[in-house]
């Protein structure tokens, strides 16, 4: 044990100086204005590609496919330095997601083919899931993919795809046959996003961002060859995939390193820090804390090689009601600035669509108020993506109470 702890230390000194020596001011000036839980593109690339240089682009991935093969401790401590350093994140859906389905599911030419793309940045992906008329309900998915020879025509649409505008390759559930169960018949099939017959189309949200799309396929051809997995079998894909999304990371890191942020920004401020926000800090500082022991009584079971089942869905629901919580406590604290609508200031994690340009830096207060509005309205959507928190909820009823 002492020895592991010491390699640890040391690993966590090796992390420090990494960042000390690549992050620089502009990635951190990216990581320090995100409005939503993504980074500006251009910046995410950029430092992807130093990750990638350093062989660390891909932490958890095994070794023999161009990962970092750390473990969940490794990986912890990385994520915790990276927040604390104010590095930008790397987008989840490639490597986070799409890539450990392809080391799962993926024929050795899928493998060979994208996951070396993926790490260096060529392939930028997003994920196409909900519909119109199938978000947290997934299984009611209509978009048809009939097989015509060694193809795939697929006609129908996605609606909330997120990077859509930028990304050239999407991970996507079709309706590839009728079951009696809705969740067979579904196909996990990997769609080139240059493809004839695809559309994108923008949903501005609150803040004035582009990040979200709907995607429409009108008879838009796609190889069989790029089915993951078994032909209508991409539920069992999908539902491995979700583990990743839901459970593959902490929230404590980040919370922890925002509030004490906060409280140093509080303290240059020209507004009065009343006694009822003092203490609204300090029961959320205890409540990261909670959240940051169950955390790390997962992170045990993980390194252990033990299942954590439902506790996916509980972290899910602590992580993202927490993190709404504190863009409530950001906007309380940036006092009546915070009610100017400022994102020439901001590096948000798309376009801001209609906006007039006003010069970069300026803006009426300090640059984390206004942040701090876009921040509050982006993350709304936190307890709704990765499936709603109330179908959490409801996954917990069941595994856990026999509900």
């Amino acid at each position: 044990m002492i020895a592991e702890a010491n390699e640890l230390d040391a690993f966590k000194a090796e992390v420090r100086k990494f960042l000390s020596e690549n992050l620089t001011a502009e990635l951190r000036k990216a990581g320090s204005r995100m409005t939503s839980v993504y980074a500006d593109h251009a910046a995410q690339m950029e430092w992807q590609a130093i990750l990638h240089r350093r062989g660390w682009a891909a932490p958890a991935w095994p070794t023999e496919y161009g990962g970092a093969g750390w473990s969940p401790m490794q990986r912890h401590i990385f994520e915790s330095e990276r927040v604390k350093a104010g590095a930008p994140p790397v987008s989840p859906m490639g490597i986070k997601m799409a890539g450990p389905a392809i080391i799962g599911f993926g024929t050795d030419d899928q493998k060979k083919h994208f996951l070396p793309r993926m790490l260096n940045g060529e392939h930028f992906w997003c994920q196409g899931y909900s519909e119109p008329q199938a978000g947290s309900d997934l299984a009611a998915l209509q978009m048809k993919a009939e097989r015509h020879g060694d193809e795939l025509i697929c006609s129908g649409s996605k609606i909330w795809t997120t990077h859509a505008n930028v990304a050239n390759w999407m991970f996507c559930l079709v309706r590839t046959s009728k079951a009696e169960r809705r969740q067979q018949g579904i196909t996990f099939l990997l769609i080139d996003m240059s493809t004839p017959g695809i559309v994108v189309q923008p949903i501005v949200m609150a803040s004035g961002e582009w990040i979200q799309n709907q995607v429409f396929f009108e008879n838009v051809r796609v190889p069989v060859s790029n089915v993951l997995g078994d032909l209508d079998d991409g539920w069992t894909v999908a539902k491995y995939l979700l583990e990743f999304e839901r459970g593959g990371s902490a929230y404590a890191p980040a919370l922890r390193a925002g509030l004490d942020t906060l409280r140093s920004n509080l303290d240059g401020s020209r507004f009065e820090k009343t006694p009822e926000l003092l203490g609204r800090l300090a029961v959320f500082a205890v409540q990261v804390e909670v959240l940051d022991a169950l955390e790390m009584e997962i992170l045990s079971a993980v390194s252990q090689g033990r299942p954590i089942g439902s506790d996916a869905s509980m972290m899910k629901i602590l992580g993202t009601e927490l993190e709404q919580r504190f863009t409530e406590l950001q906007l309380e604290a940036a006092g009546p600035i915070s009610r100017a609508w400022q994102p020439g200031t901001t590096a948000p994690g798309g376009p801001i669509l209609s906006y007039p340009g006003i010069p970069e830096d300026y803006c009426t207060g300090d640059v984390w108020q206004a942040v701090a509005p876009l921040r509050y309205l982006n993350e709304r959507a936190g307890s709704i993506y990765a499936g709603t928190n109330e179908i959490q909820r409801n996954i917990i009823a069941k595994s856990e109470l026999r509900l």
